[in-house]
């Protein structure tokens, strides 16, 4: 029986454990069944965050009101010249 995944404590824990397992990937230095695993787990963490970055882009939508002005760096400057 398959234990249940655990969730990541948070979103840069899970960016964390993503690139681990690339590059745990990337060495080769697994087996096949440990990679199913491992891509498993990534594609579960890929979910998490792409969900964390929609909750993340909604909010600042309603802090905003539904209009987010358009960044301009150059145009910032001039500002507090």
């Amino acid at each position: 029986m398959a234990k249940a995944p655990t969730a990541p404590k948070s979103f840069e824990s899970a960016i964390a454990e993503l690139e681990a397992i690339v590059q745990e990937m990337e060495n080769g230095a697994i087996s096949l069944e440990q990679a199913l695993e491992r891509y498993q787990r990534g594609a579960n963490l890929l979910k998490h965050c792409q969900e964390t970055l929609q909750a993340a882009e909604q909010r600042v939508r309603q802090l905003e009101n539904d209009v987010l002005a358009p960044l301009n760096p150059a145009e910032d400057m001039r500002d507090q010249e």
